[in-house]
């Protein structure tokens, strides 16, 4: 008896430490449902990237949140949302980017880009920028006639901050007179680049400008040298796009891999 007695609390007491276990890794219990502390990590993870301070009240408000979403979801459940057609394809959008998500995080990870790699996009990138920034402001317009009208108008004297606040399709620049931030002519859209390099400072395109955006008219008012970022102040940067362009030609071999009916 003494032995059955003495197991019987060993058990017990081997039991108490899994429940404690168990509550020691969760955020809630919502009638019965346990919030995984799991869950609240992520979410933590999540705001701290975005700028958040980790700290007793964010994490306050997330629990309080994600015991909300809980009563909430579990009510959807009641009412058998989740078997609705349109909710069960919004799951699986959800579910499909995750993981895209992950992969990409995934492949990231596994793949580091040499110092020499770097280095050479970041020489080839010095090269596409040129030595010059161009200051310019621009007016966008829906059509070719549209722009000449400007044009002409611009060249009786009309005021260039003016004409952009009134007709300017670009919801950037207009309201402060179609200027534009100091850039390399590589920061443009090609014929909005090599429009832009031909003028001289004061400069207004003759013929309107088309891009992908419309039809543009073209100011330049002014130009300074330009001052590239050392190596290492942009090398994350760089290796980001070098890692994000790799990450295309895979998913392009993935595709011509694909069988697609």
């Amino acid at each position: 008896m003494r032995v059955t007695k003495f197991s019987q609390i060993v058990l017990g007491s081997i039991l108490c430490c899994v429940v404690i276990s168990v509550q020691a890794q969760s955020v809630a219990k919502v009638n019965g449902v346990v919030i995984p502390q799991s869950r609240l990590d992520l979410m933590v993870k999540a705001a701290v990237a975005q700028g958040q301070t980790d700290g007793p009240e964010m994490r306050k408000a997330l629990r309080e949140n994600l015991i909300a979403e809980e009563i909430i979801a579990q009510e959807a459940l009641k009412k058998k949302l989740d078997k609705d057609p349109e909710v069960v394809a919004q799951m699986e959008i959800a579910r499909q980017a995750v993981l895209v998500r992950a992969f990409q995080a995934d492949y990231i990870k596994h793949n580091n880009v040499s110092d020499e790699t770097l280095r050479k996009e970041y020489d080839m990138l010095k090269v596409q920028m040129g030595d010059k920034e161009y200051r310019a402001r621009h007016i966008l317009v829906e059509n070719e006639n549209t722009a000449k009208e400007v044009i002409a108008s611009l060249k009786k004297g009309g005021n260039f901050a003016k004409i952009a606040e009134e007709k300017s399709l670009d919801e950037g620049s207009k309201g402060n007179g179609g200027e534009l931030n100091w850039s390399p002519p590589a920061a443009y859209v090609r014929p909005f680049s090599e429009a832009l390099v031909r003028l001289s400072k004061g400069g207004l395109t003759d013929q309107p400008v088309q891009t992908s955006f419309g039809w543009h008219v073209i100011q330049l008012m002014d130009t300074r040298p330009m001052t590239v970022p050392p190596f290492e102040e942009v090398k994350q940067n760089i290796q980001q796009r070098v890692l994000q362009r790799e990450f295309g030609t895979v998913v392009q071999d993935l595709r011509s891999k694909a069988k697609v009916e």
